[in-house]
């Protein structure tokens, strides 16, 4: 599953607006990768850890020279799946019912739909009007 698919999977649970589904991805992965740039874990309860690790310098081996090279110092990111998603994924215990989508309802913008009607039925009389005063001048 990529990342559109994983948005289109939520989508129902933001009454089927994906946008609002994608920019809740976008919120929860700023927040990790941000959090994880810090040097802070960010544990997530029944689905992991992700840390920050620090790798020293060691020496590697060119694999298609068979020559020793210097590997520099970096840093990565480590997943550490929880013991609940291990024992899901080895089938040791069962996936409970997804949960059910959350249907709310938008604030319908009546007022403002109704002044625009009002003022679009006011200005059409007075040019109505003023079409029938030329016609009458015509004649």
């Amino acid at each position: 599953m990529n990342k559109t698919q994983f948005i289109a999977s939520l989508a129902p649970h933001f009454n089927g607006s994906k946008k609002e589904a994608g920019h809740a991805v976008e919120i929860v992965f700023d927040s990790i990768v941000r959090n994880i740039q810090k040097g802070e874990d960010v544990t997530i309860n029944d689905f992991g850890k992700f840390k920050k690790v620090d790798r020293k310098a060691r020496k590697g081996r060119n694999p298609f020279t068979g020559e020793t090279i210097q590997i520099k110092a970096s840093k990565k990111v480590r997943f550490l799946p929880a013991k609940a998603l291990k024992e899901v994924v080895s089938g040791a215990r069962k996936l409970g019912p997804a949960p059910k989508p959350v249907v709310v309802a938008k604030p319908v913008a009546k007022k403002a739909a109704k002044k625009v009607v009002k003022k679009a039925a006011k200005k059409a009389p007075k040019k109505a009007a003023k079409k029938s005063a030329k016609k009458g001048k015509k004649k």
